[in-house]
């Protein structure tokens, strides 16, 4: 079927209006009319070619939110009017170990991205929440909970679970000292939640024109990390670290900050790490890496979120101002997050 979409035709263009083709809605499909889209940086890496792997037409979004509007014949997780959202993935092979375990991201054949990917026929190419409608298996779709603002939920289906997954497979709890390091779009996520977990939080950030806004997020404390002093002041403080930041850093200094035995997971993407091998063996530190979750874990997280209360903080635009948030991401001027109305797509 045909529906209308905001993407790009090649890496030097903008982003503009055509029309794509969805599939038909089959026995195990769900069609949703969607209502937001949330803008993610790493569109705007894929869009302009940044990372060598981009094909074009293409469409982004991966932070989808909306109404199923018709379902297949064998379909038995969402019905007709209920809320459904759609995250990073749109299939996997669904066989392999990881598959099996829930861990859908790590599929050994490569999952079906939501967008600038295929199909697991590595033929049908993909695409994303920039549009009006969206066709997915019953799998890759999740359950949207009632009650909270729509708009704030779309970014919980990449920013929510990059942030959610690694509190959780560090056993993020009450009376855990948690340091989140970048206060943008995954930082202020990962503020929130670990917040919700009951960890004492203290935000790191190189400005402190954002101590405000993390005390507001649930930070407990905030430290200036453009000051060497932090550092020893600091030292050894943090059961765990969440890196959001994806621009250079000395990531030394950040293990430093680590009880024996804590953790530093990376969810940013900075150009190249460089270490010291005695920031990790002194105390027994790891340093780790998350991606996203798998789908039980991601609808956990949208549970969890509803249970308490929990949104990202989002500047809704209409699709015409797509170029213009692009640019303002690129100078990090939002709070925290672009989400599109569908409904001027």
């Amino acid at each position: 079927m045909k529906t209308r979409a905001w993407g790009t035709q090649a890496a030097d263009q903008q982003i503009t209006s055509f029309e794509i083709d969805r599939r038909e809605v089959g026995p195990l499909d769900v069609q949703i009319e969607i209502l937001f889209s949330g803008i993610c940086h790493s569109d705007i890496h894929q869009a302009r070619g940044e990372w060598g792997n981009s094909k074009f037409p293409m469409v982004p979004g991966h932070e989808i939110v909306g109404r199923v509007t018709a379902v297949g014949a064998k379909v038995k997780k969402l019905v007709v009017g209920d809320l459904a959202g759609v995250g990073c993935m749109v299939d996997s092979c669904r066989t392999c170990a990881p598959c099996t375990h829930g861990d859908e991201q790590f599929c050994e054949k490569t999952p079906a991205f939501t967008y600038n990917s295929t199909e697991m026929d590595r033929k049908t190419p993909t695409f994303g929440g920039y549009s009006k409608q969206v066709v997915v298996t019953e799998h890759f779709a999740l359950k949207i909970p009632a009650g909270l603002d729509l708009s704030g939920v779309a970014p919980l289906l990449c920013a929510g679970i990059t942030t959610y997954s690694p509190l959780r497979q560090w056993n993020c709890k009450k009376g855990d000292r948690v340091g989140v390091v970048g206060l943008g779009g995954l930082g202020h996520m990962a503020v929130k939640l670990a917040a919700a977990m009951g960890a004492e939080v203290t935000m790191l950030s190189t400005s402190r024109s954002k101590e405000a806004d993390a005390t507001r997020l649930g930070a407990t404390s905030f430290a200036l990390t453009s000051e060497r002093s932090t550092f020893k002041t600091l030292a050894g403080k943090f059961d765990l670290l969440i890196d959001t930041v994806s621009a250079a850093h000395d990531m030394n200094s950040y293990l430093s900050l680590l009880r024996p035995y804590g953790a530093m997971v990376v969810v940013g993407v900075p150009p190249k790490l460089e270490l010291h091998p005695f920031s990790l063996i002194g105390g027994n530190r790891r340093l780790a890496g998350s991606s996203i979750g798998g789908i039980k874990e991601t609808q956990e997280m949208l549970e969890f979120c509803a249970e308490k209360k929990i949104v990202a903080d989002v500047e809704v635009i209409p699709a015409e101002k797509i170029n213009v948030a692009y640019e303002r991401m690129v100078k990090n001027d939002v709070r925290y997050r672009f989400v599109i109305d569908a409904a001027t797509i």
